[in-house]
């Protein structure tokens, strides 16, 4: 066998519909496009979300919420998570190139730190925000708050 002779095996391949070329061909007159209408027509293109008329969806759902543009995201993580890093990385402070290196955060993130679970050790933290109850936790300890 050489690559000149190779075929696609027998039956599986069809050659496509030859519309408009008159009444002969069994498909002239309308082309297989039905009468009227405009579907029938060259250029036809039906807008998304266009439902025959109907009131499309993204019409018939109201709107709702809003978005504040002065919105603050930060990345929160908890005095547990922070204790669980002391005793397994050995950590002496906590910025945003340790939580970076130990991937709880992203290079782009806003640190904030918020008090659920119990600090044991004495550390320094140099992050973007805290909450109220993770500051009395850290301050009660000793540590220090440095923001950013």
């Amino acid at each position: 066998m050489k690559l000149h002779e190779l075929k696609p095996a027998k039956g599986s391949t069809k050659s496509g519909k030859r519309v408009g070329r008159g009444e002969g061909s069994g498909r002239g007159g309308t082309s297989t496009r039905g009468h009227n209408g405009a579907k029938s027509r060259s250029g036809y293109s039906k807008k998304i979300g266009f439902e025959g008329g109907q009131m499309p969806l993204q019409r018939r759902v109201p709107k709702f919420g809003f978005t504040s543009r002065n919105r603050v995201a930060y990345k929160a993580i908890n005095l547990d998570v922070i204790q669980k890093l002391i005793d397994e990385k050995k950590v002496k402070s906590i910025d945003k190139e340790i939580l970076l290196a130990n991937g709880l955060v992203s290079s782009n993130d806003l640190v904030k730190i918020l008090g659920r679970g119990e600090l044991k050790s004495k550390i320094d933290f140099k992050v973007d925000a805290v909450s109220a109850t993770a500051k009395k936790t850290i301050e009660e300890i000793g540590g220090k708050i440095e923001l950013i």
